[in-house]
Formats: structure tokens, sequence, C-alpha cells
């Protein structure tokens, strides 16, 4: 028997009802499709938005992974050239301003973590002018090597006009260089030093 034979069959009442579940699965189909495919379509685009923010955020992070790279490379090689003795150092920036050292005084080094050293040097200068104090400092900052000025006293002198009494202290950075592994060396024993052992 046939489908159209089954339908002819059928009564009025049973091909009505089955014309209605047909047109109400038809519509089912014209709008569950459209929307599940929209659904799909969705969900695939929040994806692709999300990939795509995170491909942004990457990029941006290797931009500023580049630039800390760069500016720890600088920093290193500004420790690569270590500050010369801070006493002498000071001297010839105080006598390139036309300016004199009364005395100096190093301090003990001072230990900052695992890697670096600060070495302080404390100087007494008399009857210093503003701007050739001012000058020396330039120049003991844009030296390049690792220094700063860490302490500054000025006292104006009675009666003299710019004409201060000067302490100044600088600190310079040293980075300490990675331990290279020792290889043991053989230890000879001279013949007469042998002692045996007690049993």
């Amino acid at each position: 028997m046939t489908l159209r034979e089954r339908l002819d069959k059928l009564e009025p009442r049973e091909r009505r009802l089955l014309t209605i579940l047909l047109g109400f699965v038809a519509v089912c189909v014209l709008l569950l499709v459209p929307i599940g495919l929209a659904s799909v379509a969705s969900s695939k685009r929040t994806e692709n938005q999300e990939m795509r923010d995170l491909l942004q955020s990457i990029y941006e992070a290797s931009g500023k992974v580049n630039e800390r790279k760069a500016q720890r490379d600088a920093l290193l090689a500004r420790y690569a050239r270590p500050a010369p003795p801070l006493a002498g150092f000071i001297e010839d920036a105080a006598k390139q301003q036309g300016l004199t050292a009364a005395e100096s005084q190093d301090r003990p080094d001072v230990p900052h973590g695992k890697k670096y050293t600060e070495r302080v040097t404390v100087v007494k200068m008399h009857r210093i002018g503003m701007l050739g104090l001012a000058k020396m400092l330039e120049r003991v900052e844009s030296s390049g090597h690792p220094v700063a000025v860490t302490r500054l006293n000025l006292k104006p002198r009675a009666g003299e006009p710019d004409s201060y009494e000067v302490e100044l202290g600088i600190s310079a950075f040293d980075r300490k260089g990675d331990p290279q592994p020792a290889s043991p060396a053989p230890i000879a024993a001279p013949a007469g030093d042998v002692e045996e052992e007690e049993p």
C-alpha cells in the first residue's frame, strides 16, 4: 500500500489533523532552523571576537615586553661601566667648574640585594657659588656612570652673597658579576705531609 492510498483512506477529520501537524512541523522547521543557525553564528562571532581581543592583548603585551627588555638592557649597559673612585671623580667634576673639595670621606659599602652595592663618598666644600655647584651636580648626574647625589646640605655663609658651605654625598652603584662556576682543581699534597689514618 502506497502513501497516497493511505492518505485517501483517512477520514476528513484525520486529514485535517494531519495537515495541521504537517503545517506545525513546517513552521517549526522554517523558524527553528534560522534561529538555530543565528544562535550558532552568534556564538561563533563571540568566539571570534574573544580571539581577536586575545590576539590584540598579546600584541600589546609583546610591545610592553619589548619596551621593558630595552629598558633592562639599557640599565645593564649603564651598570656595565662601573663608576671610578668617587673622591677623584668628584674632584674632577669640581675642578672643571673652578671649585675645590676641602675634604672627602668614604663611607662603608652598603649591599642592596644580592647583585648591587652602594659606595658612598661625602665631600665638604667651602665658599661655593650656586651656579658652579649646579653645573658640577649636572655634570655628575650626566656622567653616564651609575651615580646619584644622595645627600646635599647647603648652609649660606653670613655676610657673603652667593657663598655656601656644602656637604655633598654621592653614591655609586656597582653591579656584582654573576658568579662563574669554578672547576675544582686537583690538590696534590706534598709527600712528607701525608698522614696515615688510624684504624
